[in-house]
């Protein structure tokens, strides 16, 4: 036993070793990586190193444009320091991103093993409701959600959540359904182990690597949302900045201020991006099929 173990973990150290390769080979998967963890530096500290804060009112220095004065992206039609509200706008839009990601996972990841492991009429019940959600425009349903209930960042993040989970719920189904017949499955089995047992601890980390790769797709998807919600007025709400709420606030002012959507649009397209090209590069990473060929 202990030498099958120092196998097996020999095996994963080896897998993980060689997933961490191919991912750094992966160039544009590389400069994601790097834009997303400058993005969320700054985020995070770039606000303190500011000279103004992001309620700071200025109505001497109304639409500065650009590089004036200590304004480094210039001013709002209310005199705010863009770059400390995109900031500041950056942790709440981020946030709400990773949040909605984990708790969408999470959903998904649980409908997606007890569907793929119990399959019969619980299988078929839970994927009826996948289908059921994806029938409907997600867009739609975040709206509408978003309309009835009162926008919060806690709010937008649930709201994301419930109706994102179902990609990764049918990911998980799929995967799990070829791996419920294994040998270590049957032998668990044997062994008298519960069925939690073995959907938790036996199937689900054998699952991990597309999980993984959804999650980051996920964050990329609720970010976007967010912004396309709060853009339409039924998210966060003035004064807490988010990016899309600058978008907004900047629509009315595009013939002279163009900066006041440039610079939120082109943040956000940076962040999408950036997690896309991870994305793809974990899926590139984690997939044995790439292995095998």
């Amino acid at each position: 036993m202990t030498t099958l173990a120092a196998s097996s973990s020999g095996r994963s150290r080896w897998w993980q070793n060689r997933a961490v390769r191919k991912f750094m080979r992966h160039r544009l998967a590389l400069v994601g990586m790097v834009m997303i963890t400058a993005l969320t530096l700054a985020c995070i500290v770039g606000p303190w190193l500011l000279p103004y804060d992001s309620l700071h009112i200025d109505l001497r220095a109304r639409f500065a444009p650009p590089l004036t004065g200590q304004h480094y992206l210039g001013t709002d039609p209310l005199g705010r320091d863009i770059a400390a509200r995109l900031l500041e706008a950056g942790r709440i839009s981020l946030l709400v991103g990773f949040a909605a990601m984990l708790l969408s996972t999470l959903i998904g990841a649980v409908i997606g093993v007890v569907a793929g492991y119990r399959g019969g009429w619980i299988g078929a019940t839970l994927m009826r409701l996948v289908d059921a959600f994806l029938a409907f425009p997600s867009i739609f349903l975040v709206l509408a959600l978003a309309a009835l209930l009162k926008p919060s960042p806690t709010m937008i993040t649930v709201i994301i959540a419930v109706t994102s989970w179902m990609e990764v719920a049918r990911i998980v189904e799929a995967e799990v359904r070829s791996l419920r017949e294994r040998e270590f499955v049957l032998a668990g089995r044997m062994l008298g182990l519960s069925g939690a047992h073995i959907m938790f601890r036996e199937i689900l980390p054998n699952v991990i690597g597309p999980i993984i790769v959804a999650a980051t797709l996920t964050v990329a998807r609720a970010i976007l949302l967010e912004a396309y919600v709060s853009f339409l007025g039924y998210g966060i709400q003035p004064p807490l900045p988010s990016w899309g709420n600058m978008l907004n606030g900047a629509q009315q002012y595009l013939d002279k201020a163009p900066w006041l959507a440039i610079i939120p649009g082109l943040t956000i397209t940076i962040a999408v991006t950036s997690f896309n090209f991870i994305g793809d590069g974990l899926r590139d990473a984690l997939d044995v099929r790439n292995d095998r060929m």
